[in-house]
């Protein structure tokens, strides 16, 4: 009998100390929405619609943008864009994500930057609408902003 009551002992200290880490646990890092739309103009380079993509783990995070509407106008080797995307963030300010990833593109590829890094705090609201993306490309900066709210609206970290 006193084994019995040992295991049983054993087994409720066990599930209450499985309970207690899952309690204790931290949440995993969402942000939504995990892609957004925008309109944007590259000066003399062009301009029109882009996808921005959002991951995010802890404090890190990653964007990517993608537009059909820009495209490459000479083969871009891969990893050669300089870029830096600044996002406006709800109630002033801007978090800056910034890195030199790109595939490789030729003449009349969609332009395509990132996963560019960044650092955010829970809560965070970014927006494009407001910040800018800078690409350097063969020593030329190309600045690109929107022309308006991306939809369906600020990441949220």
């Amino acid at each position: 009998m006193r084994a019995k009551r040992t295991a049983t002992g054993a087994a409720l200290a066990a599930g209450a100390l499985a309970v207690t880490g899952l309690a204790l646990a931290p949440s995993a890092a969402a942000v939504t929405p995990q892609s957004a739309t925008i309109t944007a103009s590259c000066g003399i380079f062009g301009g029109g619609s882009a996808t921005l993509t959002a991951t995010q783990s802890g404090t890190s995070a990653t964007l990517s943008l993608t537009s059909t509407a820009i495209s490459a106008p000479v083969t871009v080797a891969a990893d050669s864009i300089t870029s830096t995307l600044t996002m406006a963030k709800a109630g002033g300010g801007s978090v800056v994500f910034s890195g030199t990833k790109n595939p490789v593109m030729n003449p009349g590829d969609p332009v395509s930057v990132g996963p560019l890094s960044g650092t955010v705090a829970s809560g965070y609201s970014l927006d494009a609408y407001g910040g800018s993306l800078k690409m350097v490309i063969f020593g030329v900066t190309v600045t690109c902003t929107a022309s308006g709210p991306q939809s369906p609206g600020p990441f949220v970290f």
